[in-house]
């Protein structure tokens, strides 16, 4: 039985957000952050240690190791990126060639978004009622405003923006994740051309995302989608039992495309097992060890503003919860989401679950009250007006002492900090500022209502307070998610020309001494530590040092603290005798 749609849209309403608003809107939100910056802690320089091993030829391709000891991500090809890139472009610093990879995949989780949004749109059951004497949207210009309104929900999520400017495997996930609900809502789309593209790009997701460190998120995933897009094409059938399916080209030709995608998803995943990609099914967190609270707070946080109109979706929507449009995102939402709260890294988990989360959140705007639309644009606009303007006024108290509150906190939170005015990224910053300005006020006159324009605010706030913080805070944010300040200072201790030993480091401790500090390090045990002049080791293992070194060899030398945390540092021991 059909069940009527909520929406009701003009043809009016579904003007297309401008392509050059939309392409600078997204410039805008991806590069800054990856240009102009160190590696910072942790996963982001740890990662790119690996990748750094694998270019030099230190670390198998197949199995990533740093210094002989297997990495803490599992997955080969995030890694693989980077390296790549690092051997492709040895005209550049690594730390930048590693970037542009993941800055593409950034973009292409953007991309995936906007087409996963239109291929849903253009179901027949997320279509707006059509009105007895015409004036009713067109499908393709409703499913193109709602593709404009998908992917500015994403941007908007709080939880996007440092997560996806790091070079880890978290973003790779991310992307593929992106591509694989974007295959499967191009498969649900009968009418779209060049349909075994799909069936491609769905392949190609598996297979991504299981060397990519998460066979079982993929495998319960595309499961999952694949029920639905089984499930779906024999509730067509049913709904046309006259049809001639000899003659029906829409019906024959989906159940070759599925047939297709669950066999790629089988041979991927029988393949991974094989070769050893697949670890054996195990809760990392058991239930009732799970912080409900924590991880309820999270969760509202990272996915705002979309949880809201998730919510409003599932309830105006309440009649075809089991149609593509929305049962495709939703058991996104739900891998996702179940798998942040037994994971061990709970944001970076929940991470893949903003793409489908943006896809829902985007089918609540047809239905949304013009009352409610003003209520998000004024918390909007004052929220992250408010952001803009404390991290100013921070900016100016650092480069002139006035404030002195802000000065002071400064001062005591980065320590030995000196900052410098950059002339490039002021003007950058100014000129944000002066566009949020100019979309306020847009906003406040008066336009003929589009789908996408109660999101316009969000997604441009959430732009400008990233790229403030990536212009006018970023020295200050380099000098303390960095670990170029202490190598270098552990670089000017040791022993010139000669070896570095050490024991007990973190693999960001070590990708950081081996870049920022120009350092040889061998491991405590490992073959050649007999010619190492000096040793760093981490001070929560000192009590059992001396079971794996001679301590009488080795003088104590330092005690090396981050400047900006007190809580961590490191010991450098000095060799007295050979």
């Amino acid at each position: 039985m059909n069940q009527p749609t909520p929406a009701i849209v003009t043809q009016s309403a579904v003007r297309r957000l401008p392509r050059v608003a939309l392409i600078l809107f997204c410039v805008a939100y991806v590069l800054p952050g990856f240009l102009g910056r160190e590696p910072w802690k942790n996963a982001d320089v740890s990662a790119f240690g690996v990748m750094l091993e694998m270019a030099a030829g230190h670390s198998g391709w197949w199995n990533p190791q740093v210094l002989g000891v297997a990495v803490e991500e599992t997955g080969p090809l995030p890694y693989w990126l980077g390296a790549a890139f690092i051997r492709l472009l040895p005209f550049v610093s690594p730390d930048f060639a590693v970037r542009i990879p993941f800055a593409l995949l950034l973009a292409l989780t953007l991309v995936c978004t906007w087409y996963t949004v239109y291929h849903l749109a253009r179901q027949p059951a997320a279509q707006p009622v059509a009105f007895a004497f015409g004036g009713e949207a067109k499908p393709t210009d409703y499913a193109r405003a709602l593709a404009d309104a998908g992917l500015l929900a994403l941007m908007a999520c709080l939880g996007l923006a440092q997560l996806s400017h790091e070079t880890t495997p978290d973003l790779a996930r991310l992307a593929w994740v992106s591509l694989l609900l974007f295959s499967a809502a191009r498969l649900a789309h009968a009418q779209s051309r060049h349909p075994m593209r799909g069936v491609v790009a769905w392949a190609v997701a598996v297979v991504a995302l299981v060397l990519s460190g998460a066979p079982w998120v993929a495998g319960l995933l595309a499961s999952g989608l694949l029920l639905v897009l089984w499930l779906s094409s024999k509730a067509s059938e049913s709904l046309e039992p006259q049809t001639d399916w000899a003659l029906d080209t829409t019906h024959a030709s989906s159940r070759p495309r599925l047939a297709w995608a669950t066999a790629s998803l089988a041979l991927a995943f029988g393949a991974a097992v094989l070769i050893g990609l697949v670890p054996s099914p195990a809760l990392q967190t058991p239930l009732n060890e799970v912080q409900w609270r924590s991880w309820t707070k999270l969760l509202a946080w990272f996915t705002w503003p979309a949880w809201p109109l998730v919510l409003w979706t599932l309830w105006r929507w309440r009649h075809q919860l089991l149609r593509p449009h929305v049962a495709l995102p939703l058991w996104a939402v739900l891998v996702s989401v179940a798998d942040s709260a037994l994971s061990d890294e709970r944001d970076r988990a929940l991470l893949l679950a903003l793409p489908a989360l943006a896809a829902l959140a985007a089918f609540a705007l047809p239905t949304l009250r013009r009352s409610v639309s003003a209520l998000v644009d004024w918390f909007t606009l004052v929220f992250f007006s408010g952001c803009a303007l404390i991290i100013w006024v921070v900016w100016v108290a650092m480069q002139t002492g006035i404030p002195a509150k802000p000065a002071a906190n400064v001062a005591r939170l980065a320590p030995g900090f000196v900052p410098e005015f950059s002339f490039v990224l002021f003007l950058l910053a100014a000129l944000a500022t002066v566009a949020w300005l100019w979309l306020v006020a847009w906003r406040a006159g008066k336009h003929r209502q589009s789908l996408w324009k109660s999101l316009v605010l969000p997604a441009a706030g959430s732009t400008l307070c990233w790229l403030l913080l990536m212009t006018l805070w970023l020295p200050v944010l380099d000098f303390g998610r960095s670990y170029g300040p202490i190598s270098r200072r552990i670089a000017s201790l040791v022993t010139p020309n000669s070896c570095v030993l050490v024991d007990s480091l973190s693999q960001a401790q070590i990708a950081a001494l081996q870049y920022h500090g120009k350092l040889e390090l061998v491991r405590t045990g490992s073959s050649g530590e007999g010619r190492c002049r000096s040793l760093v080791a981490s001070p929560e293992q000192q009590a059992t040092l001396d079971q794996r070194i001679d301590l009488t060899q080795w003088a104590f030398k330092a005690t090396v603290r981050r400047l900006t945390d007190n809580k961590e540092s490191l010991l450098v021991y000095q060799r007295v005798s050979r």
